[in-house]
Formats: structure tokens, C-alpha cells, sequence
């Protein structure tokens, strides 16, 4: 079994952050445009919660209970859907707790005989299971927190823990390019090395074997979310990312998001 420990602070911290954003916008800050270009914030903030009420039911299953079925996950989808911006966001914060409160609850003996499979036939264990749910709070966290404040970037905890298992997201994450490349990327804090192959669409760990036709260098932070279709023109001019004979509209169209 994994540890899930750091993946739970992790989660902790990012619920925490976000509360505090949450506290502070009012109802026409809640109806503005997130960084997701489809979702206003309180869109993004019913996401969450909706994905917060089906991840408790998957760490029920895990604890011997059954798992969510479609039924159950579009009645979900509904009710938060047809809330007000409002009440989306107070319940997405309440809804995010009793997630993690729930969790934290667990016994060393539950966590040790924790096990459910989940979407695609993955078998995971509560430490994998956060970090599915990590993705995708830390990321949409972030699609909130810049709007509030533009220097906003995904906590490093979460990067940390999250940057090893990019290459596991490819293949749903990734488009293949119309003219594929072999990139060399360089990431920095934490720093690693990866080879883009953008025709496949793969991202092994190391360097390229034999010469890339094209090279990336940037922060670990702005890797990850350039995998979530979440970097821009703001992310060259700070310089957390430098392109060497490929472009930037060139990597946004393999990674375009979600």
C-alpha cells in the first residue's frame, strides 16, 4: 500500500486554500469566468463538489460498500446543476470537507484493507485514490485562484506529488500533434527529464536516446499544467517556459485540456 498521508495533506491544504478564496468573492465574482473558458467560477466550484459527493462514494465502496453507478452519478450531476451560483459554492465547500474529514477518519486497519476499482477497471488503494482526486482539485483550484490573483500557481505540494504520474495521463490527456516531434523536456523544481513524443502521444521519464528535434524547459508546475491545457502566452513572458523550435500554439494543440 502506498502512503496515503502526503496525498491527504495535499488534498487538506488545497480544500483549505481554496475556502479561504471561496470566502472572499461575492455573487458576481461567482458568475465570472474561471480560466476554464466554459465555466464561470461557480461552474468550476459545482464540478468540484459534484466530484467530491462521487468520490465519497467510491472511499464507501473501498470500505466494502458498492460503487456509484451511472444513475447515481447523473443524479448528482443534476441536482448540482440546477443550484444557484450560490449555493454551489457553499455546498461545494461543504461537500469537499466531509471528503476529507471522511478520510481522515479512516483507520490504519480500513486504509490497510482499502481497495476499490474505479473508472477503467483501475484497482487503487486510498493513496491512489487521492491522487485522482488531488488532479483534479489542485488543477481546478488554480482555474479559480488566478482569477482572483494572476500570480496564483498550483501548490508545489501538489506538483510534487502529482508530476511523477504525468506520463500515466497521456492517453487521455494528450492529442496527437499533425506534425509529430521527439521534444526533450527539461522540468525544474522538482527537477526531472522527459521525452514528448507528440505523434504517439507519449511522455516517457529520461532524456531522449537518440536527438530531439525539439526542446521545452520549464517549471514542474507549469509541466503539469501544460498537460491540463492550462498554459499560456503569460507562462512564456515570466519565463516558467522556454521553447526551443517548437511553439506554443504547437503544444496547446496536443495538450488542448478539459
Amino acid at each position: 500500500m502506498t502512503d496515503p498521508a502526503p496525498f491527504l495533506r495535499a488534498l487538506r491544504a488545497s480544500h483549505d486554500s481554496l475556502t479561504e478564496i471561496v470566502g472572499s468573492l461575492n455573487s458576481g465574482d461567482l458568475r465570472k469566468q474561471s480560466y476554464a473558458t466554459e465555466w464561470s467560477i461557480a461552474d468550476v466550484l459545482s464540478h468540484l463538489g459534484s466530484g467530491a459527493e462521487i468520490f465519497e462514494f467510491y472511499v464507501t465502496a473501498g470500505l466494502g460498500g458498492e460503487p456509484p453507478g451511472p444513475e447515481d452519478m447523473k443524479a448528482i450531476w443534476d441536482t448540482w446543476n440546477a443550484r444557484p451560483p450560490e449555493e454551489q459554492a457553499a455546498q461545494s465547500v461543504a461537500a469537499n470537507e466531509a471528503l476529507i474529514a471522511r478520510v481522515e477518519s479512516l483507520t490504519p486497519e480500513q486504509l490497510e484493507a482499502f481497495r476499490v476499482t474505479m473508472f477503467g477497471g483501475m484497482v487503487m488503494d486510498v493513496a491512489g485514490v487521492l491522487r485522482m482526486r488531488l488532479s483534479e482539485h489542485a488543477v481546478h483550484s488554480w482555474d479559480v485562484a488566478v482569477v482572483v490573483d494572476p500570480a496564483a500557481r498550483v501548490s508545489q505540494d501538489a506538483v510534487e506529488l502529482l508530476i511523477g504520474g504525468l506520463p500515466q495521463m497521456m492517453q487521455w490527456m494528450g492529442k496527437k500533434a499533425d506534425d509529430p516531434a521527439v521534444i526533450a523536456v527539461t522540468a525544474v523544481n522538482p527537477d526531472g527529464a522527459f521525452t514528448l513524443d507528440t505523434g504517439g502521444v507519449t511522455m516517457e521519464p529520461g532524456a531522449p536516446e537518440t536527438p530531439a528535434s525539439a526542446s521545452v524547459r520549464l517549471t514542474s508546475e507549469a509541466l503539469l499544467r501544460m498537460v491540463y491545457g492550462r498554459v499560456d502566452e503569460s507562462t512564456v513572458a515570466s519565463g516558467e517556459l522556454r521553447a526551443e523550435n517548437v511553439t506554443l500554439p504547437e503544444l496547446q494543440a496536443v495538450f488542448p485540456g478539459f
